[in-house]
């Protein structure tokens, strides 16, 4: 177990995601950024939708009650193992008794604590994930407070310290990077100025931005015709342009219907790098097709598949 010593900025339990209930207007939150989640489950024997610690920026102050095996993996935080610096996206042992701390954003905005046998709390429309505006998931549908305990669950007999995910595998998070996108369904009802706009220009990240959608600020789209069109699906990615030209990407939190105009939407890969920037981090678009977009998840999904070989996890 760990005792929640300080809660940090914003510290929720998540998995991936609560699927099946957008049509009853439910919303699928979960983790920001899947990829890391994803493969800390793995380096510590869990299947891959168990759930984690999602931490914000500012990291929380955890006491261990029990000797157990973690991972933490995404943005580099600064962990610290009894004011010692621990390793990243690598599995390795705490003992009762200690204390995991967190220090300066280095690289990204979201880390993932998972923990050997998963958080042990009860699962609401078959996910744990913590969805504060709804309060359902995770402990009492909220953040962590001071004093809570998190329990976990039984570990795998498979999982052992010490896997790790290889250095050339590791997310670069830095600012700046082009995010790749597929164009649509309503990019049409932009002029072709803005579109290359779009795909030329670099946006920057807003303080706005929150798990529901990166508000960005840059050169404005213009559009044919008003940005209002009748409520249709969106998706994780769904770029959507308000009347005021400035670009939404819509994240975790997402509503499961938008009446804005949708230029693009975002791939499945680059998602965690929109979900991992910072305020005043900057980034570009570059339009990609959809099938080269269904090979990159597919590479990233034969990724997760051989190291959860290499960890006895599959």
């Amino acid at each position: 177990m760990f005792e929640v010593v300080k809660p940090g900025l914003t510290t929720t339990i998540q998995d991936l995601g609560r699927t099946g209930y957008q049509q009853y207007g439910v919303v699928v939150s979960g983790a920001m950024d899947a990829f890391a989640l994803q493969v800390g489950n793995i380096l510590v024997g869990n299947k891959r939708d168990e759930a984690g610690i999602e931490v914000v920026i500012m990291g929380p102050t955890l006491r261990v009650l029990a000797d157990h095996v973690i991972a933490i993996c995404g943005a580099d935080l600064s962990p610290k193992l009894d004011g010692e610096s621990i390793p990243m996206w690598k599995s390795l042992v705490v003992k009762a008794g200690q204390t995991l701390t967190f220090g300066k954003p280095v690289n990204g905005g979201y880390t993932y604590i998972t923990v050997a046998g998963g958080i042990d709390t009860p699962l609401i429309m078959g996910s744990k994930a913590t969805y504060t505006k709804a309060e359902i998931g995770g402990i009492e549908g909220r953040s962590l407070q001071k004093g809570d305990k998190i329990a976990f669950g039984k570990p795998s007999s498979m999982v052992k310290a010490g896997i790790g995910l290889p250095i050339r595998q590791i997310p670069d998070y830095r600012s700046g990077r082009k995010i790749r996108v597929i164009l649509g369904p309503d990019h049409d009802a932009f002029s072709g100025e803005s579109v290359e706009r779009f795909l030329s220009e670099h946006y920057k990240l807003t303080s706005q931005s929150d798990r529901m959608g990166s508000r960005l600020e840059g050169p404005s789209l213009s559009l044919l015709r008003g940005a209002d069109i009748i409520s249709d699906a969106i998706f994780p990615g769904t770029i959507q342009v308000p009347a005021n030209g400035q670009p939404i990407i819509l994240l975790a939190d997402r509503q499961t219907t938008g009446g804005y105009t949708r230029i693009a939407t975002v791939i499945t890969v680059d998602l965690p790098y929109v979900a991992q920037m910072l305020p005043g981090n900057e980034l570009a678009f570059e339009a990609i097709s959809v099938e080269k977009a269904q090979r990159l998840y597919v590479e990233q999904e034969l990724l997760l598949q051989t190291l959860s070989v290499a960890a006895g996890t599959f």
